[in-house]
């Protein structure tokens, strides 16, 4: 099996105020995603080792920048192996969460590891996004999923209306991009908000990463 080193201390560093089932969550990722990845490849044989702060700290950035109101919904859009989708629902335990992917056995991985770790508010869906036709939700989130023009048109349908004038109480699209943006922006049609993610957390790791909000 291959090995990944629980750090919750990285997480404990810019978050405070977990419950102890929430940081016995956190802690059992490391050696459940180490397992599974020897099984079914949904991360970079090379990065499991960072895999708290490489994927985990990284999905949690949407949390530190757009708190949820409780009750939200919210979909995980090419979630992969559960990210961010995994780790927002273990920050979240009183908001529903659909994580969506074409790929079948990467599901199989974001639902046994949900299952593992007790997660009751995440559900999962195989299908392409812009197949799904009978649910709305608050908020869609991705992560370098694909360009910003294919996100906004998948998520727009799904995305409920404005709820109040407040700037993240309002329904929107989150997602983690990387690196030059700017021509992607362009061609995307929308004006997105933009947050640099090294703002939020200091590490090297995470220069050049960037949350964008476009809202509904």
């Amino acid at each position: 099996m291959e090995k990944a080193t629980p750090n919750l201390g990285l997480i404990e560093k810019y978050f405070a105020d977990f419950t102890p089932e929430q940081l016995e969550q956190f802690g059992a990722l490391g050696p459940l995603y180490a397992d599974w990845n020897s099984k079914i490849n949904v991360i970079s044989r090379k990065d499991i080792n960072q895999l708290y702060k490489n994927h985990i700290l990284h999905s949690l950035a949407i949390a530190a920048a757009f708190p949820f109101p409780p009750g939200s919904t919210v979909i995980d859009i090419g979630t992969g192996g559960g990210f961010p989708g995994i780790p927002l629902a273990i920050f979240y335990p009183e908001i529903e969460f659909l994580l969506v992917d074409s790929i079948n056995k990467k599901l199989t991985v974001v639902k046994e590891i949900s299952r593992a770790i007790g997660l009751t508010n995440v559900t999962t869906r195989h299908t392409r996004v812009e197949d799904i036709k009978d649910q709305k939700f608050h908020y869609a989130v991705s992560r370098a999923v694909a360009p910003l023009a294919d996100l906004w048109r998948w998520s727009r349908p799904l995305l409920l209306k404005r709820a109040s004038e407040g700037e993240y109480t309002a329904s929107g699209l989150i997602c983690l991009k990387g690196g030059d943006l700017a021509r992607e922006i362009a061609e995307s049609g929308v004006k997105p908000r933009i947050l640099e993610v090294h703002d939020l957390f200091q590490e090297d790791y995470f220069l050049e990463k960037y949350l964008l909000y476009v809202h509904r």
